[in-house]
């Protein structure tokens, strides 16, 4: 029995006490979900919940009194061997050793499939991340917010939400000025303007706009006017880099549904058609010749501007059409990324998300991100070899690989600022968190290999009660919960949940090895614990690789 399956038998044992008239409780006063967790210490059984306490006074009994009436309906279950009620009203559930043991086989059985649930079924996602303007090589925090985006976008689909990764092309605005500028600076030998890019792909982006001029039999940039030459640096020069974005963002494992260009939201008239659906809500207004947004009226600090006095559209504009044309496209959360600078941003946002009649931090989710700080023989890493002033993705894959940078990258809350040892992410030792839990998996197919070597049939027709060692136990306990944990993170948007997970996973797993054997010793028979270990084994295969495809890394066969 699985905690899920548990939690589901104490709310029908609910419904059962409300259908009874045990209890004054309304059907629609059943939860959903009941939380099941493990006890702190195994002795007081395999599962406890504190629901009694929870409902009792909206029952109409004591909370212990509730307690005694699920246990009555709860004892009849033949997965259940004992229910031992504590202090006010905990339950502490033990299950049979062969209900335990059952575990394996459910998780083989249901393979790639297994922890995958419903939490969010029926839900449109629009989730957009890094979002970096394509004036460079994407740098450390964007890598973050693409491996924690992707990995995120991975686990809301594994809960059944519809989800569409989306990348928001700036290309409107100051800084593509000054791209284009530190371009054209470059072609012409000079060096780069004061508040211009430097770094070796600026060279490099700025010879292949020169040489992809020329092949098309076009003249060369450079000995145009300079209004010619820095629209050509800018048109040509943006599209380079972003293919490389791209490109780089791929390698990384990381792929996006839509590319939205920030000009298609002035060129079609959607700030426009934005600002109308406002006025006809009745919190838009006029003063000193520009177009306001009350915001304050939803609790922002100061209401804002949405046209200019000068009849330019403000840079707030663009952020409400571009959320309503997010809304239009069928999305029901919309759930943007953003760097640890953005902290002021939140305000203006939600109240503008308020002020459509949709629910802020639900409709639309904005998740902050703290920086990334590169670590090298105990000295801070701040430069880069190719951008010249910042840390970049391809730096850290250089030095560490893509599954090392993202697991690395995910596995810390992405509210919390993250310092990346790059010294102890190349090692190959238990230190190494994603070494760790690579080895274990590698280790199970090891396991597995010898296991057949050796004549121990994968038979999923075992004897679940074989599974009867401690360590069996607690390893089966940790498998248990891998279907909560991916919930939880979907639902809390907290992908680095399912990272810690596998290193309690691969942690359990390492304990068991050294306590159970799979193979038989020398010339000893094959008997049913050999049996059921090997299954017990490969279940654990299936939940590692099944955790680490969530997080985009690979499970390696062998290491």
């Amino acid at each position: 029995m699985t905690p899920e399956e548990l939690a589901e038998q104490i709310r029908l044992a609910l419904i059962a006490a409300v259908s009874a008239e045990r209890i004054q409780l309304s059907a629609d006063d059943v939860p959903a979900l009941v939380k099941v967790e493990r006890p702190r210490s195994r002795e007081h059984g395999d599962w406890a919940t504190n629901i009694a306490m929870q409902l009792g006074k909206k029952a109409g009994v004591a909370p212990r009194e509730l307690a005694e009436i699920l246990a009555e309906t709860l004892s009849e279950h033949p997965s259940i061997e004992a229910i031992d009620i504590a202090g006010p009203g905990f339950m502490n559930i033990t299950l049979t050793a062969d209900s335990a043991g059952e575990l394996p086989r459910s998780i083989l059985a249901a393979g790639d499939s297994y922890g995958k649930g419903d939490a969010l079924a029926g839900s449109t996602v629009n989730l957009e991340f890094v979002s970096a303007n394509p004036t460079g090589p994407v740098h450390l925090g964007g890598a973050r917010w693409a491996a924690v985006g992707d990995s995120l976008a991975r686990l809301m689909e594994a809960e059944g939400a519809q989800v569409v990764r989306e990348y928001y092309f700036n290309d409107h605005g100051r800084q593509i000025d000054r791209f284009a500028a530190s371009l054209y600076a470059r072609a012409k030998g000079l060096p780069a303007p004061e508040d211009g890019y430097g770094g070796e792909y600026i060279t490099d982006i700025a010879d292949r706009v020169r040489a992809g001029a020329i092949s098309e039999g076009l003249e060369d940039p450079v000995n145009l006017p300079e209004d010619e030459a820095l629209e050509a640096f800018r048109s040509r020069g943006v599209a380079l880099m972003f293919d490389e974005v791209k490109a780089e963002l791929h390698d990384f494992r990381t792929d996006f549904d839509v590319f939205f260009h920030e000009d298609t939201l002035h060129e079609s008239g959607a700030v426009d058609e934005a600002i109308n659906r406002l006025r006809q809500r009745g919190v838009i207004y006029e003063e000193d010749g520009a177009t306001w947004l009350r915001s304050t009226d939803f609790g922002d600090d100061k209401d804002r501007v949405l046209i200019k006095s000068n009849g330019d559209a403000a840079y707030f504009s663009g952020d409400v059409a571009y959320y309503l044309d997010k809304r239009g496209r069928g999305a029901d959360n919309v759930i943007i990324l953003l760097g640890a600078d953005h902290h002021g941003y939140v305000g203006r946002m939600m109240a503008m998300c308020a002020a459509f009649g949709d629910e802020p931090y639900v409709n639309l989710q904005l998740l902050i991100g703290q920086m990334v700080n590169l670590v090298k023989d105990g000295e801070p890493v701040r430069m880069s070899k190719r951008a010249g002033t910042v840390v970049t993705l391809s730096d850290l894959v250089d030095i560490v690989g893509v599954d090392a940078a993202r697991y690395a990258l995910v596995r810390v809350s992405l509210d919390t600022d993250l310092d990346i040892d790059l010294d102890l992410l190349s090692s190959r030792t238990n230190d190494n968190p994603v070494y760790y839990v690579q080895y274990a998996y590698a280790r199970t197919r090891s396991v597995a290999r010898n296991a057949a070597e050796h004549g121990v049939p994968d038979d999923l027709d075992y004897v679940a009660s074989e599974l009867n060692h401690p360590a069996d136990e607690e390893l089966l306990a940790t498998l248990a919960r891998y279907p909560s944990v991916v919930a939880q993170a979907a639902v809390s948007r907290e992908p680095h949940r399912v990272a810690r997970y596998l290193e309690e996973v691969a942690s359990a797993y390492h304990q068991w090895y050294g306590q159970c054997r799979v193979t038989p010793r020398a010339d000893d028979p094959v008997d049913g614990g050999h049996i059921a270990r090997l299954q017990l084994n490969n279940a654990v295969s299936t939940v590692l690789k099944a955790g680490l495809g969530l997080l985009g890394v690979e499970a390696p066969e062998k290491m």
